[in-house]
């Protein structure tokens, strides 16, 4: 058997185990967990493998909706996240949408480099342009410790962009409870770290990004 076969037989295997695992402790547990999602957090966050959320946060399947990406970029322009962002929050009516980084982002790195990485050069060149506006402050730093500085940079922006959503808006006009949330996962520790710019309400956002309604509605 080659390697690649190897290791797709040890994940459906690792499933079986898996499921036969939770029915011995739960009978109903798959039952009820097909009957719907009810998650109160929004995750969105870097498609690196070692940002595996239940386990990082342990919560379970149906807990967190996740969207995960490259160094966990969030476009204005961009239909996939805006699409999970929507959804999450107007059907799913989650309670807190998370921003999630991480140290030794690939990502981040690359975009720090001159190095030509393929299609990738256009979706991490925001990023470069974040470095440029923070330069001072990131070449200040000692050189090991300037990528996650710039991560932290590109989950704050995160946070702002979220926070400027009509759909984030809207919900907050109807009284519910909203927060944005950026998180840096610390990979050598485990640990995650709050950098404190969470977004809870719109007199935290400029009131030019607070949209009218259209007249009639």
């Amino acid at each position: 058997m080659d390697t690649q076969s190897s290791t797709i037989c040890k994940i459906i295997d690792n499933n079986r185990e898996w499921v036969n695992e939770v029915q011995a402790k739960n009978p109903e547990y798959f039952r009820n967990l097909a009957k719907g999602q009810s998650p109160k957090v929004l995750w969105i966050g870097c498609a690196d493998s070692r940002m595996a959320v239940d386990l990082l946060t342990k919560t379970q399947p149906g807990d967190v909706f996740v969207h995960r990406n490259i160094a966990n970029r969030i476009p204005s322009e961009d239909l996939n996240a805006l699409s999970v962002i929507e959804y999450a929050v107007k059907h799913l009516k989650v309670e807190h949408v998370i921003v999630a980084g991480h140290t030794g982002c690939g990502g981040v790195k690359a975009a720090m480099s001159t190095d030509s990485v393929g299609i990738l050069n256009h979706w991490l060149r925001p990023i470069k342009d974040l470095y440029l506006a923070n330069e001072a402050e990131i070449n200040a730093l000692p050189e090991a410790e300037r990528a996650d500085r710039l991560g932290e940079f590109n989950v704050i922006q995160g946070v702002g962009t979220v926070s400027k959503l009509p759909v984030i808006h809207k919900a907050w006009e109807e009284g519910r409870e909203l927060h944005i949330h950026g998180w840096i996962l610390q990979l050598d520790s485990g640990l995650i770290k709050d950098l404190g710019v969470s977004v809870a309400n719109p007199k935290q956002v400029e009131s030019i990004y607070m949209l009218n309604k259209p007249a009639g509605n």
